[in-house]
């Protein structure tokens, strides 16, 4: 059996079969969320000491550590990244596909 290989855009949920400025979003809130979650480990707080840190619910919290990208925003997952002591910036890089002008 021959296996298909397709080379990756470099954005999974592209590859995915998202739309791309559905994917960006997507993109840029996966980085937030796993490195809250990093934190959150790398601390070793449990899911209520993390709720009082975040000042959400201890449901929230679990919501969060599942991945549930679908639940949160940008902005929510900066402002946990804050509430932790950690500083976001925002590096913007050009795309590797340049767009055509119309």
């Amino acid at each position: 059996m021959k296996l298909k290989v397709t080379r990756s855009s470099g954005n999974v949920f592209r590859d995915l079969g998202f739309p791309p400025d559905e994917a960006e979003h997507l993109v840029v809130r996966s980085d937030l969320m796993i490195k809250v979650q990093k934190v959150i480990a790398s601390r070793r707080l449990k899911q209520s000491e993390t709720a009082k840190i975040l000042r959400v619910t201890q449901p929230r919290v679990s919501d969060l550590l599942r991945g549930r990208i679908d639940l949160f925003s940008t902005d929510a997952l900066i402002d946990m990244l804050a509430r932790l002591g950690v500083r976001v910036r925002l590096v913007l890089k050009p795309s590797r596909r340049r767009l055509k002008a119309a």
